[in-house]
């Protein structure tokens, strides 16, 4: 069975950070590309950030604007987004899933395992 744990999320001043861990065990982490993403309250699930299986390549949405990064390691099986500069517009809760092979890196529906979540908000 395919457990999806993110954590590290929490409340942060603008202009803060934060990291966020997601722990995935029942499967071989290390094959997986994964991918960061949010969703805020009422809006739709989009898409943060990717990285494939062995940490080589990295993919962001615009909005990260150089002030997110995402790595891996693959002996722990954990993903990571180091958020910088982070804003109100960032408040959100932000979920790790694991890769499928099919569709897009930027698509919801290209992953299949996906964790609970973990919240970020952003507020002064």
């Amino acid at each position: 069975q395919v457990h999806v744990v993110e954590s590290g999320g929490g409340l942060v001043q603008p202009g803060g950070s934060l990291r966020l861990s997601c722990v995935v065990s029942g499967l071989t982490f290390s094959t997986k590309p994964m991918g960061w993403f949010r969703q805020a309250p009422g809006r739709e699930r989009e898409f943060v950030a990717a990285i494939n299986w062995d940490g080589s390549g990295t993919f962001y949405a615009d909005f990260v604007k150089a002030r997110f990064i995402v790595s891996r390691d693959n002996a722990g099986n954990t993903l990571y987004l180091k958020m910088n500069r982070l804003n109100p517009e960032d408040t959100a809760v932000y979920y790790c899933a694991t890769r499928a092979n099919r569709g897009r890196y930027y698509e919801h529906s290209a992953y299949d395992y996906w964790g609970q979540g973990t919240q970020v908000t952003v507020s002064s």
